[in-house]
């Protein structure tokens, strides 16, 4: 992972040198001509529901709606097929976290004044010094052209569900006023199991929120259990307010 991070950082010198060039050069232009191609074949693909062969015999392990869950589940099935399902969810995460640590690069993939052309260069330029696979490396390129680089965070974690849940993981968010104790921790994640059932393992994990005022928050898969002070407070709230039937 430090080596990865590394190829990251020695890559993003050369986005401050094409943030700071009016236009691609008539030999990136060139370069970058014969790409667009395979991008958009690329989507076909794998981003259309009802796309030909690879349904067949490759499908989502959930059903995602929206822009961000189209894109990742066209990557999972690009990785699911190229047999590099943990290589790409690496790669994806290790760019996500470059755009956080660089200023530079956060700006460039927000910024949509920067030409498509420019766009997939940097990408590719990126994905070559950081050794990304051809999967990630084609997906980044796909981003940049359309426009949606300023979607990655969200579609690496729709795309991180997918692997969790390929993988037979099922997240629990836990939110509370203040840290759970190891044994409390331990109870839920027990509990949860119970009720998932054998063949999947719960991943949990803790968030800290004081607005809830108390009491617990459990979310996982398309459930929320919320048990808060706050809720339970709103709750009573409303039902004081409805007129008295005497």
């Amino acid at each position: 992972m430090a080596t990865m991070a590394g190829r990251l950082r020695s890559g993003l010198p050369f986005l401050t040198r094409v943030l700071r060039s009016d236009s691609p050069s008539t030999a990136q232009q060139s370069l970058l001509r014969p790409t667009f191609a395979s991008r958009s074949e690329f989507l076909r693909n794998y981003a259309t529901p009802s796309g030909p062969k690879i349904e067949k015999k490759i499908k989502v392990p959930l059903v995602l709606f929206g822009g961000s869950g189209n894109y990742a589940s066209a990557l999972y099935l690009a990785a699911v097929k190229a047999n590099a399902l943990d290589t790409v969810e690496s790669e994806i995460l290790d760019i996500v976290e470059a755009s956080k640590k660089s200023i530079t690069f956060f700006q460039f993939m927000k910024d949509p004044s920067v030409p498509s052309r420019t766009r997939v260069k940097a990408m590719q330029e990126i994905s070559s010094e950081a050794k990304f696979s051809d999967v990630t490396t084609n997906f980044l390129a796909v981003l940049a052209e359309k426009g949606r680089l300023k979607f990655l965070e969200s579609i690496a974690k729709r795309f991180v569900e997918l692997t969790m849940a390929h993988k037979g993981i099922v997240q629990a968010i836990v939110t509370t006023v203040i840290p759970l104790p190891p044994e409390e921790e331990k109870e839920i994640k027990e509990t949860l199991q119970d009720i998932i059932g054998h063949g999947k393992n719960v991943k949990l994990e803790q968030k800290i929120d004081p607005s809830i005022l108390g009491g617990i928050v459990v979310e996982f898969g398309q459930k929320v259990f919320d048990m808060s002070i706050k809720t339970r407070a709103q709750q009573m709230e409303r039902f004081l307010r409805e007129p008295a039937n005497l």
